[in-house]
């Protein structure tokens, strides 16, 4: 492939990926657009199920993310400085932080699962009705970002493996460009959920 048609390739893919988060934005986008509209209508069940959550564990989860996405960032800038070493050692920080995340995560969930809050549960089908919606869309809404946060720890496996074996490189780093794109956004959307569900007043 001469450079021309690197080039072209390369905008293509940048093109493709600012595509793919756009319709991500218009997903969550709607997700937020609902969570508003029914906790408009049931405001104090709202505010008193959010009670139930560990905002500790939520703003801890919210440090892990923003120290992650400054690594994959960093890691953009050592591979352009041909800096190989130091780019699978960002990169390695930002895998390890999307670990700890889902781990943080799924405690998080087996903690309600235990007391019982869960959709269908005996627990559940007690309470009313803004107790059953704000619980609903939060297993909803952070599971559907924790299986973003799988997707994109995937994809910087995947580039931190094509890194190590040169395929990523000064020349070449639009994978991981992209792949920090993706990361930025699975960032932005929980900075959006934490205060939503956690932070709820």
């Amino acid at each position: 492939m001469n450079s021309v048609e690197e080039h072209n390739s390369n905008v293509t893919a940048r093109f493709g990926m600012w595509i793919f988060l756009f319709t991500e934005i218009f997903l969550f986008g709607g997700l937020f657009i609902v969570y508003a509209v029914m906790r408009s209508k049931h405001d104090a069940e709202f505010h008193a199920a959010a009670a139930h959550l560990n905002v500790v564990v939520g703003a801890f989860n919210t440090i892990i993310l923003l120290i992650s996405s400054s690594t994959v960032a960093m890691s953009i800038t050592a591979v352009q400085k041909q800096d190989k070493k130091m780019a699978t050692r960002l990169l390695l920080v930002t895998i390890l932080c999307a670990f700890l995340f889902l781990i943080n995560k799924y405690f998080e969930w087996s903690l309600k699962f235990h007391h019982g809050i869960y959709p269908g549960s005996d627990v559940m089908l007690e309470l009313n009705r803004g107790y059953v919606l704000f619980f609903s869309l939060y297993y909803f809404m952070t599971g559907l970002h924790a299986l973003h946060i799988i997707i994109g720890l995937t994809i910087l496996i995947i580039v931190y493996l094509k890194i190590n074996n040169g395929q990523v490189n000064h020349k070449n780093y639009v994978l991981l460009e992209n792949g920090a794109l993706y990361w930025h956004l699975v960032d932005l959307i929980w900075i959006f959920l934490f205060p939503l569900l956690y932070l709820i007043t």
